[in-house]
């Protein structure tokens, strides 16, 4: 069995968006550890065909090359693929010090001789999920949809510990890491509006974000942003009726389990991260024949309205998210 080691990328939602490229190795015999960043890595064990996870002791920013020298000192002779999937010079780094003699890659940040095979990006970069299988070698890969699982007690589990029932509540996930372009306004009159409970749920960073929601919701929702594990909050999304998010690496896992869900799009672009969920509905107004004046602005990719307006999310009302519920 071919032994392969994937260096993960930063982010929730690209890791979630890795998932099919992992099972795609899985179904042709190779044995799977994942290199990931502490806060990404439990995406991986929501994998069940990831065998192995090591979690990186590096931080954000620099190339920390003691670190990464350290580290290749462990793992030298114990793969023999290496998948690195995120397109900066760093991530390529840790595989070649360890010697892994077939290190597979897309081009870019002067990567050439890291790299034993190396994909070109393609001129127009396809969805995300689709460029990350592509590096499997695979035909096909446009249809590829990201799938986690959790088993069902560990699920019940969380529940009981939070006194909520299956399919009986709402989760709201109103952060979003990049930016305010990308969080929608109007998560606590969405609440108000709503006859099931509300759990929100979001990083440390995002509780102040999730307590004035609350507090304008009138104690209708539950605060737990901060408060649990990522486990636990996948095992909450799993457990919902149902899930409201913007544009965040949370939508990706609610997408990957399955679970109805409204996603609302802004500044950033669903021909580019869509929710890959048949039981998806995106709002996103660029595309809403209706709506005026048409929204030319969007998509921009920016982490503040560049023309202070804020329309592409602000015009879309609570109703009409209550109405899609």
């Amino acid at each position: 069995m071919t032994r392969s080691f994937v260096i993960a990328p930063q982010w929730i939602g690209d890791a979630v968006m890795t998932e099919p490229l992992l099972r795609r190795l899985r179904a042709r015999g190779e044995r799977i550890t994942v290199g990931a960043l502490p806060w990404v890595a439990p995406v991986y064990r929501a994998m069940p065909h990831v065998d192995a996870v090591i979690e990186f002791p590096f931080r954000h920013g620099g190339l920390q090359l003691r670190e990464r020298r350290g580290l290749a000192r462990q793992l030298e002779g114990q793969f023999d693929t290496a998948y690195v999937l995120p397109n900066s010079l760093k991530s390529a780094l840790l595989p070649f010090l360890a010697s892994i003699p077939r290190r597979v890659g897309y081009l870019g940040e002067a990567r050439v001789g890291l790299l034993t095979h190396r994909l070109k990006n393609p001129k127009h970069k396809p969805p995300m999920v689709a460029f990350y299988s592509a590096l499997s070698g695979e035909e096909g890969v446009e249809a590829d949809r990201p799938q986690l699982a959790l088993p069902p007690a560990q699920v019940d589990e969380v529940l009981r510990a939070q006194g909520l029932a299956r399919g009986s509540y709402v989760v709201m996930a109103p952060g979003a890491e990049y930016g305010p372009a990308k969080r929608w306004p109007h998560f606590g009159a969405l609440a108000q509006r709503l006859a099931q409970p509300v759990v929100l749920l979001g990083s440390a960073k995002e509780a102040e974000l999730c307590e004035a929601i609350a507090l304008q919701a009138l104690g209708r929702t539950r605060n737990l942003a901060g408060k649990t594990s990522l486990l636990d909050a996948f095992a909450l999304i799993a457990g919902a009726g149902s899930v409201v998010s913007n544009d965040s690496g949370l939508m990706h896992v609610a997408a990957a389990f399955g679970v109805p869900q409204v996603a609302l799009f802004g500044s950033s672009s669903p021909l580019h991260t869509p929710p890959l969920n048949e039981r998806a509905k995106v709002v996103w107004l660029k595309q809403d024949p209706e709506y005026a004046p048409p929204l030319d602005c969007s998509p921009c990719f920016e982490r503040e309205c560049p023309l202070g307006h804020f329309r592409c999310l602000n015009d879309v009302s609570a109703e009409r998210v209550r109405a899609l519920l």
